[in-house]
């Protein structure tokens, strides 16, 4: 298909996607030309993006605890009620919502979306999927024994060369993969880390329901140092540049090889402080075979680091890459795709290895037709909580590799490590009036 997808042809054509999996939702099925009722925590910013992405369903529930972000979505969409609070959202309108966009701070993503499961409505929450990888973990299998229809925020796994890329290595494109490496650019320009928490206070803007905005986090008076997009890089409200990138990074992965489970992790990193994420860092996930692929090694880099050149043929430039090594050839890539082979060789000489996978123009919006599909009763979503779950736990065993200081080796069944040091940043206290 050359055109761009509309709902009702991508619910007739997802059925061969090999990369949106076939189990159905038992809950509502609705069919093609029904419309779910939907609400959406956290309209402002990337939220802004994610409600309008589904405008083409009911939008009956807002919910942002900026007014500013609020008054905006509320023009879009008149007709939808407005919550400053999730919660009271929940109980006022809760038995009309069909599904829920969770598009807040990395430290709010868990109690709206697991509140939201256990009450059967469909899920679309931001990446990383929480804030820890006891909440990870949680929220997979409440989707799992809720069977509603999920998706986190990596649009780069709708993408038709990233997909394509995937097949190929799944496919023996590179021969057997031993190692990936992956990098980014952030922090640096895009926030700060490394910080220490500012003493004193400002005052909240007026716009800002600031005991909502800090949720479950540890109370403490406002500071402009953690306000918006900023928040990134504390410790208390976001998971630095491997929680903002590595849910992206690591799409080829989840794509090719369904990767979970690291067997140990371990890290190296530079200005870490208590209160904020490393000014760089590079982490190392040991991984034993698996599903499509043996024993394979998987090294983050962020904060300026980069692979050995030698792996490719010079300079590694790209801002975010992805560099997957194989026995017989190397994919230099990004979570868009688009990638080269060292040798070479062209994607289009690949033509043993089958492309079945409905192509799409408007493929970003297409990772969101994905969701709202497999509500209607499709395929499950490519990067559905089942596959997108275990991601987030390995991207944040890696951050409890930087803040614990400590290689160690994981029981994924016990969800514990081997070193104590770790295992304290497996979860977090909850502040009390905001748990689930």
């Amino acid at each position: 298909m050359n055109a761009p997808m509309n709902r009702r042809s991508f619910v007739r054509h997802a059925a061969v996607a090999t990369i949106a999996f076939p189990m159905v939702s038992r809950l509502r099925v609705l069919g093609a030309n029904g419309r779910l009722n939907l609400a959406g925590v956290g309209v402002g910013g990337k939220g802004w993006t994610d409600i309008t992405m589904v405008d083409g369903e009911n939008v009956v529930g807002l919910c942002d605890v900026d007014a500013g972000h609020l008054a905006k979505a509320g023009e879009r969409f008149p007709g939808a009620r407005r919550f400053a609070d999730w919660r009271e959202m929940f109980d006022q309108i809760g038995k009309g919502i069909d599904g829920v966009t969770v598009s807040t701070p990395d430290h709010s993503h868990f109690p709206p979306a697991i509140s939201a499961v256990k009450a059967g409505k469909h899920v679309y929450c931001q990446k990383p999927l929480t804030h820890t990888v006891w909440e990870a973990r949680q929220l997979t299998l409440a989707a799992r024994k809720s069977r509603v229809a999920t998706q986190m925020g990596n649009q780069g796994m709708a993408h038709p060369a990233l997909r394509r890329e995937a097949e190929l290595v799944r496919g023996g494109a590179v021969g057997k993969v031993s190692e990936v490496h992956l990098w980014t650019d952030r922090p640096g320009r895009w926030w700060p880390q490394g910080m220490v928490r500012p003493e004193g206070s400002a005052p909240v803007p007026k716009d800002l329901s600031y005991d909502l905005w800090l949720g479950v986090a540890p109370r403490r008076p406002y500071h402009p140092a953690w306000g918006h997009f900023v928040w990134r890089g504390w410790w208390d409200f976001g998971t630095g540049a491997l929680g903002d990138m590595g849910c992206h990074l690591m799409n080829l992965l989840a794509l090719a090889f369904e990767l979970r489970d690291p067997v140990s992790v371990e890290a190296a990193s530079g200005g870490l402080t208590a209160d904020a994420g490393p000014l760089w860092s590079r982490v190392t996930w040991e991984y034993g075979a698996g599903k499509n692929h043996g024993p394979m090694k998987v090294v983050w880099y962020d904060g300026g680091k980069r692979p050995d050149p030698a792996l490719w043929t010079g300079k590694l430039e790209q801002s975010n890459g992805v560099l997957v090594v194989g026995s017989r050839d190397t994919l230099l890539t990004s979570y868009l795709g688009e990638g080269q082979f060292k040798s070479g060789t062209k994607k289009e000489d690949f033509k043993s290895i089958p492309e079945t996978f409905a192509k799409h123009a408007e493929w970003e919006r297409s990772h969101y037709d994905e969701w709202i599909a497999a509500a209607k009763g499709g395929p499950k979503a490519a990067s559905n909580f089942e596959i997108s779950g275990p991601v987030t736990e390995a991207v944040l065993l890696g951050n409890v590799a930087v803040r614990s200081g400590r290689k160690f080796r994981w029981n994924t069944r016990s969800l514990k490590s081997d070193q104590a040091e770790a295992n304290a940043f497996l979860t977090k206290p909850y502040t009390p009036g905001f748990r689930v």
